[in-house]
């Protein structure tokens, strides 16, 4: 029997191991897309409890602790650090065969160096061991040190100042290099009820007052340099689904007009203006260089009561129908037509969509950047050991899983940098595997050159990183 979550933990062959623990262990982490909070950075929030590390704003674990019946209270009310830690811990040892379980030991073993597994039982005993570790608090800084993370791209809407990231650069005290990242869901979401209010803070953040179609791109326009001039290079949108109803700007514009008077859009309407709108971001992200990321198949806000008493990003989103393929190649080859296609990772909630993108990637590949395209990493409700074996198993057999820009960790939470590690046992798994399988040859300096590009360096040159000289660049 192998002992719980030791040092060979997923590494079940003697390649996987050697591979693991040569390569991929010592590279450092690029976190393209996440959701912690630059302030916090800049201020170097510090965290004085497992509670606060571990359970503020973490949806993932809110979701298994309301199946597992525990009340609001001790989720997201106003019960006690420690009482909302021991429901975690009840609910946390009948979650055998989640991501979360593992990810949670790997955190407490990384950060806190307890090496046994927590239950109901032994909560108080796990809470006074991180006490101690954390002693006077632990800040976010030092957290990132200690994960060894070189870059990190913030998520950051179109109207936002970026004073924190002003303040992050200013000090220089941070090793990490800490970037933005262009969500403009909001300008896009034309048919949500605060869409007018929005417009009207976009159009004071870039002084561009916002009446009608050629303002709004205007001042988006603006935006859009703003960032730049901050260090951005990938933009990200997260979309239902796609449908690709091209429009007239004299057509656009009406519909624009009308829906800042208050007016409602009809189902044609409001695809007219979100085509029409993706590309010109679109064509925008390949004028300045940056990638763009489109996350699609999440169908959130499901529990309509609880997202009146809580709000978005909670836990009551869900898988949502696969993406609609034909709208989104007509999407990508209206790009490709003009020479306006940029980098693009494809991401889909739904699992079965996997083979699908990538077939449809190798269609709009082509000469100046290798994986020009990019299957997205297993994503959100995906990215457990099975999720990330298939999206990986995926590519490789219709793509090049040698240009695959690696994991991320998509995550409000500090202490999420083990999920990069959980993906990179994975990888190195699946390759010893292919090894010892006779799939692929013994030849251990091509694999250690595939290991570290797909753990680090890829996202380094696919993003167009390279100025910052990041660690462990030359690595193998």
């Amino acid at each position: 029997m192998k002992p719980f979550l030791d040092e060979e933990f997923l590494l079940d062959t003697d390649t996987a191991q050697t591979l693991y623990h040569g390569t991929a262990e010592r590279m450092p982490i690029l976190d393209y897309h996440c959701h912690v909070s630059p302030r916090e950075i800049a201020e170097d929030r510090v965290f004085h409890n497992l509670t606060q590390l571990w359970l503020g704003g973490d949806h993932y674990k809110w979701r298994l602790m309301r199946a597992n019946g525990v009340e609001e209270r001790y989720i997201t009310g106003d019960a006690s650090d420690f009482e909302k830690f021991q429901a975690w811990a009840a609910t946390l040892e009948r979650a055998v065969g989640s991501p979360l379980y593992h990810w949670s030991h790997l955190e407490l073993r990384r950060y806190f160096g307890f090496g046994g597994h927590l239950t109901a039982d032994n909560a108080k005993e796990v809470w006074e061991h991180c006490a101690q570790a954390i002693g006077g608090g632990m800040g976010v800084r030092d957290i990132l040190r200690r994960s060894n993370v070189t870059l990190l791209c913030t998520t950051d809407d179109p109207a936002d100042r970026l004073e924190w990231h002003e303040r992050i650069s200013a000090s220089g005290a941070l090793e990490t290099k800490v970037l933005p990242a262009f969500r403009p869901d909001r300008a896009v979401n034309v048919e949500k009820p605060d869409f007018v209010d929005y417009i009207a803070n976009l159009s004071q953040a870039s002084g561009v007052p916002i009446t009608g179609w050629e303002s709004l791109t205007a001042a988006l326009d603006e935006r859009m340099d703003f960032f730049a001039d901050h260090g951005c290079r990938i933009s990200d949108h997260g979309l239902e689904n796609l449908w690709f109803l091209p429009a007239a700007e004299t057509e656009l514009d009406s519909i624009l007009k009308r829906r800042l008077a208050g007016a409602s859009l009809t189902g044609q309407e409001l695809w007219q203006y979100k085509s029409a709108l993706l590309c010109f971001f679109a064509r925008g992200y390949a004028k300045r260089d940056w990638a763009m990321q489109l996350h699609f198949s999440a169908q959130r806000d499901n529990n309509r009561r609880m997202f009146r008493q809580l709000g978005p990003d909670t836990g009551y989103d869900c898988i949502g129908p696969g993406v609609n393929l034909p709208d989104l190649a007509r999407f990508l080859n209206a790009l490709e037509e003009t020479g306006e296609l940029p980098r693009t990772v494809l991401y889909s909630l739904e699992p079965g969509d996997n083979a699908a993108l990538v077939s449809l990637m190798g269609c709009f590949q082509g000469p100046g950047t290798a994986g020009k395209l990019q299957h997205g990493s297993a994503w959100w409700f995906n990215d457990h050991r099975f999720g990330m074996e298939a999206q990986l198993s995926n590519l490789a057999a219709g793509g090049l899983l040698g240009n695959f820009i690696g994991m991320l960790t998509d995550s409000r939470s500090f202490l999420s940098y083990t999920r990069h590690e959980y993906f990179r046992r994975i990888l190195c798994g699946l390759l010893g595997r292919w090894v010892e399988h006779g799939e692929f040859p013994d030849d251990r300096p091509a694999l250690e050159r595939l290991t570290a590009d797909i753990a680090y360096r890829n996202s380094i040159r696919y993003f167009g990183f390279e100025q910052y000289h990041l660690r462990g660049a030359d690595t193998v």
